[in-house]
């Protein structure tokens, strides 16, 4: 068994190449669904699930950013928990905040690598996993006008809009490893792999990581 974790700018393809990537391996996905699969497996339950991605991540407080209150609250305030009740007690004083919902995703990716075969999107999976066994690190990347381009073309926006949105989950992204993880979202050294897809087709680069995780040692 395998895992695949990729790092994509956005505009570099890297969602369709991960998908691409899952379907040629006949791997899962690691979506919301899935996140929602392994957590229920650790005792946890729909209603407790915060996913709480890189690329939406804002160096704002995650509570104050999503929830908008105005006093520390409990994960009892918010109504998490309420279908199980051992996990309220064992935490009804925790404060529900951006650490808190990192470490439930990261708990969702260690579980998710302990049943293995699946690829995971973003979520800080090339360092929660970076001294695993069994699994490769790849990072997507593409020219910026190139992303530019195909966010217009895809989304229907301007190109000042594409600019923008692009610079902001560029930094985002770059902001959720830095202070979570402290390393640099662009090191190459976190992968064992970088695709430009200035270069190569989504089908070209789904098929280099398909060749590569056969040099895996697992």
């Amino acid at each position: 068994m395998a895992v695949i974790t990729v790092s994509r700018q956005l505009g570099s393809g890297g969602l369709d190449i991960a998908m691409r990537v899952s379907e040629l391996l006949g791997y899962r996905y690691f979506d919301k669904r899935l996140l929602t699969e392994v957590m229920a497996q650790e005792g946890f339950t729909h209603q407790t699930i915060v996913d709480y991605r890189e690329d939406e991540y804002r160096l704002r407080g995650f509570v104050d950013r999503i929830l908008g209150h105005r006093r520390p609250k409990t994960i009892a305030d918010f109504g998490f928990w309420d279908d199980n009740p051992e996990a309220m007690r064992a935490t009804s004083v925790a404060v529900l905040d951006e650490h808190l919902a990192v470490w439930l995703v990261r708990r969702a990716i260690e579980v998710a690598y302990q049943q293995g075969n699946v690829v995971i999107v973003g979520r800080g999976g090339q360092v929660v996993l970076r001294d695993k066994p069994g699994v490769l690190h790849v990072r997507i990347e593409a020219p910026f006008d190139m992303r530019v381009q195909r966010m217009v073309e895809r989304s229907k926006v301007s190109v000042k809009e594409a600019q923008q949105q692009i610079q902001t989950r560029d930094k985002a992204s770059a902001e959720y490893l830095e202070r979570f993880y402290g390393v640099n979202w662009a090191d190459s050294s976190l992968y064992h792999l970088v695709i430009n897809t200035g270069k190569w087709s989504t089908e070209a680069a789904a098929q280099c990581i398909v060749a590569a995780l056969g040099c895996l040692k697992i």
